[in-house]
């Protein structure tokens, strides 16, 4: 044992964890962003259910976050974000230091034992090192220092450290399950006694009592992780396997522990699962599928509505791994100076020479996380689906810095030496923190805030909304329900309409609207049930399917026929203008029945043909006109759907008042898009 490992070791993580804080909270987002952020955040503030698998331990965990009385309930959440990111780089700072440790003890038991061999000696019990004590803490705990700051900077965790997110709480709680494991075979390796190679120790007896703590410890937070987003989490177990197996062979899994250990694991599973049904029945403002049956707990906690995005195309797979080989060469700084993917590479080699365990390990880790996800085909965070893949890379890598430090060391073992190698450890950091500042500094990200705003001013007073678009519906959940902001708009996500739980959300906030839909809801909600219980009858039922989507596009008419007699009605561009994707028939039917006016990001329904006046616009757009605009471009989201939203509403807005004879407006719109261009 390397001398106050252990201190050192705990020291290394704090440090790590404190500058990995301190950077996540200076680019920690103001406000609310796109994508799931706003449902996440109501659902945390309100105690209720969010979207399949339900994230309990997540919110549970952000609702104690939301309660703290400093800056705004988002800024609470978000933070809470950055909080289990720290933590995670703090963990995979010890990670690697137990890699490496293990590493450099079996490497010395390996060496000695050849000596023995051929010198007949029996082998001593006592730990092995490979160099003196100071040498020694410097390979092991500057390379680890060097990987967490190097994960804390990765464009990944960090991007999801500064929003309100499931993701990095998920990664903390991977990460804090490795090192319980490997810490777990660390002792029993070097523990074991054996007279004549590593390999034959697996057999050995060890002491059982003191290893089971860390073994039924990374069983319980394994119970608890599934409970935050359990397909990555489930993804790592064949790696932990692997490591059972190496560490004690086939024995383990045909004894007791293995039973207890998944006892511990499951009633920690359904301790934190128990919460979907609680909270369901409490009927929160936020209750994504009423996981109250067990049928309904069953399909929540499986996503059985993201089925459908699983897919075992070569052609598919293909396109996926040239995403995700574009995504990995970006995860560590610059594309174009891979150093990070060199360093991790060299880890790969020395664990395949040092510890062939390790080795194996990682590459399960990263081969069962690809096979999965690259079958997974979703648009947007589908980088947090690669997450573990990340992980393994940032441990080979600290792998590969103890490689370089080891072989350098050799030759320069000066104190003024040790100084030197102990720095260029910071090299991989800082490239990671300098090529990935630029994005994910989102400390005036107010992109997600402006585009409500914007939809919602030019919202008149009990106005009905239609959208299609996330990115609308889930902020703007979150200014109504956590921000009291326009709780006038009656906001319906038409995807939505297709749950019977959202209907019970609309009845709560909107009892007139839905009153004044009468047996439309009824008969729609009945056809709706039926196609929940037993979807295949409906597969297998051309008159079926016709009946249900019948009944939603009545609901639907009626919903705008009705709405227009008490007050506006508006829709955003892709409820209005026909494309490929979305709701063809209502699409069709609005053009066929109304006329489009383009106010701001909506258009305004009206009955006739004549001119109405859209008003000036005034659209608060930061962070898409000025320099931070080529920073959030990088976003995905905000490249494929924010940016083309405002520049095709502008290009509407031109359309319709050069039609009108509104030339010096039309121009106007016209150059307003251009810029968005550039």
């Amino acid at each position: 044992m390397i001398p106050g490992y252990r201190g050192k070791a705990l020291g290394s993580a704090a440090f790590v964890f404190v500058v990995a804080l301190l950077v996540y909270f200076c680019t920690l987002a103001p406000t609310v962003t796109l994508v799931d952020s706003g449902e996440l955040i109501v659902a945390a503030r309100f105690l209720g259910v969010a979207h399949p698998p339900g994230f309990p331990l997540y919110v549970l965990l952000a609702h104690l976050a939301s309660l703290f009385p400093i800056g705004n309930v988002a800024e609470r959440v978000n933070f809470a974000s950055a909080f289990f990111a720290a933590l995670a780089c703090g963990t995979l700072t010890l990670v690697v230091a137990e890699v490496i440790a293990t590493a450099s003890y079996v490497t010395g038991l390996r060496r000695r034992s050849r000596k023995v061999a051929r010198k007949g000696r029996k082998i001593s019990s006592q730990p092995i090192v490979e160099v003196d004590g100071n040498a020694a803490s410097l390979l092991t705990i500057a390379p680890a220092i060097g990987a967490g700051l190097l994960l804390a900077f990765s464009r990944t965790l960090w991007s999801y450290g500064t929003i309100a997110e499931v993701y990095t709480l998920n990664t903390f709680l991977i990460l804090a399950i490795l090192f319980l494991m490997l810490r777990w075979r660390r002792r029993i390796v070097e523990d074991e006694k054996s007279t004549s190679s590593i390999a034959s120790a697996r057999g050995a007896k060890a002491v059982v009592a003191d290893y089971d703590f860390w073994l039924y410890a990374a069983a319980i937070v394994f119970g608890l992780a599934l409970g935050d987003h359990h397909v990555t989490v489930g993804l790592v177990l064949p790696a932990l396997a692997v490591l059972v197996y190496q560490t004690q062979g086939l024995s383990f899994f045909l004894s007791k522990r293995i039973l207890y250990a998944a006892l511990v694991s499951v009633a920690a599973l359904v301790a934190v699962y128990s919460y979907l049904p609680l909270a369901a029945s409490r009927h929160p403002i936020l209750n994504w599928g009423d996981p109250r049956s067990f049928a309904a707990i069953w399909a929540h906690i499986t996503g059985k509505q993201y089925q459908v995005f699983l897919t075992f195309s070569p052609s598919i797979i293909g396109d996926q791994f040239l995403q995700f080989g574009r995504l990995l060469l970006r995860e560590f700084g610059r594309p174009w100076l891979p150093i990070t993917l060199v360093a991790a590479l060299a880890g790969f080699v020395s664990a395949w020479k040092r510890d062939r365990t390790a080795f194996v390990f990682l590459l399960v880790v990263v081969l069962a996380n690809l096979a999965y996800t690259l079958n997974y085909e979703i648009a947007e965070d589908k980088d947090a689906y690669f997450l573990p893949v990340f992980l393994a890379f940032a441990i080979a890598a600290g792998i590969g810095l103890n490689f370089f430090l080891r072989a350098m060391l050799s030759k320069q073992s000066s104190p003024a030496g040790r100084f030197l190698l102990s720095s260029s450890v910071a090299t991989l950091p800082v490239l990671a923190l300098v090529g990935n500042w630029p994005f994910n500094n989102r400390s005036d990200y107010f992109i997600a805030h402006d585009y409500v705003e914007n939809i919602q001013g030019t919202i008149e007073p009990n106005g009905l909304l239609f959208t299609l678009d996330w990115q609308v519906a889930s902020p703007m959940l979150y200014t109504r329900e956590v921000e009291n902001r326009r709780p006038d708009i009656k906001a319906i996500d038409i995807s939505l309409l297709r749950r019977s739980w959202y209907f019970d959300y609309l009845r709560r906030v909107y009892p007139d609207m839905i009153a004044r839909a009468g047996d439309k809801v009824d008969v729609y909600l009945a056809q709706l049930k039926q196609w929940e219980k037993d979807p295949k009858a409906y597969d297998k039922s051309q008159a079926l399917t016709w009946q249900i989507n019948q009944a939603f596009n009545e609901l639907l008419r009626t919903l705008v026929t009705e709405e227009l007699k008490v007050g506006p009605v508006y829709v955003t561009e892709e409820v209005f203008v026909p494309r490929d994707s979305g709701e063809r028939e209502l699409t069709q039917w609005l053009n066929q029945n109304f006329q489009g006016i383009p106010t701001g990001l909506v258009f305004q329904l009206f009955r006739d043909r004549e001119f109405h006046d859209p008003g000036e616009l005034h659209l608060q757009m930061r962070g898409l006109t000025n320099e931070t605009k080529r920073r959030f471009e990088d976003d995905d989201v905000v490249k494929l759907k924010i940016i083309p939203a405002y520049r095709s509403m502008l290009k509407n807005r031109g359309l319709y008042l050069d039609h009108f004879h509104q030339s010096e407006r039309a121009a106007a719109a016209r150059d307003q898009a251009e810029q968005l261009l550039k």
